[in-house]
């Protein structure tokens, strides 16, 4: 049960691991929801990201090493454990969509705070500037996140298809075994037919000599 990036249960451990390391970074963005640290949450947001994508490629691998698995019972108990995983990342991912969703909205709000206010004291350039800068890490987050999904996605239907590949080489290798087979067959039955015709014929060629030294006999015998 070894994969190309190290056995079943070493690649489950490892996708544990970045489970824990996800919440703890999801907690950590929730505290800084409402402070100013704009810049530490966008890259905490986009690590966030990066770690629920590899956790999602994890369960791919972990996915096609269990197809190899014989015993139906095991290989059933590793389907359950990486269902369960592959649920907990899409947990934390629609968590992290929803914690952007919000923050977007809080920018977007304070944005149109600040135009307010800029009408009023006619200063607000600064302010702008500075919630611009927040919206566009936010954006380019996001914008990295869909790659990183987008990659995860391309990597998926390249192992299935690898997978249907496999499969089909394999189903087409033992039809050509079971032709072989029948071929094999099917000449040792000629072999059969042939000496059986080839006995027929000295049992014909002999009927036929010793009817002729019958009625030659019998000939001379009416003399």
């Amino acid at each position: 049960m070894e994969g190309g990036g190290g056995t079943l249960s070493e690649i489950h451990q490892t996708a544990r691991k970045l489970l824990l390391k996800t919440r703890d970074g999801l907690e950590r963005l929730e505290r800084l929801e409402y402070s100013n640290s704009s810049s530490s949450s966008s890259d905490l947001s986009f690590a966030v990201s990066k770690d629920i994508t590899q956790i999602q490629s994890l369960c791919v691998e972990m996915n096609r090493i269990s197809r190899s698995i014989a015993a139906k019972s095991q290989r059933d108990l590793w389907n359950r454990k990486v269902e369960q995983i592959a649920e907990e990342a899409e947990s934390l991912r629609e968590s992290l969509d929803k914690y952007n969703s919000r923050n977007q909205n809080r920018m977007t709000e304070a944005k149109e705070r600040a135009e307010l206010l800029g009408r009023a004291n006619g200063n607000s350039s600064h302010v702008l500037r500075i919630y611009d800068e927040e919206a566009q890490a936010m954006q380019s987050v996001r914008s990295s996140a869909r790659e990183l999904e987008n990659a995860n996605a391309l990597g998926e239907t390249i192992l299935s298809s690898i997978h249907g590949q496999r499969e089909r080489l394999k189903s087409a290798q033992r039809k050509a075994l079971d032709v072989l087979n029948t071929v094999g067959i099917s000449n040792r039955v000629l072999r059969l037919i042939e000496r059986r015709n080839c006995v027929d014929q000295w049992i014909k060629y002999a009927g036929m000599i010793l009817t002729i030294i019958f009625l030659f006999a019998f000939v001379l015998w009416r003399r």
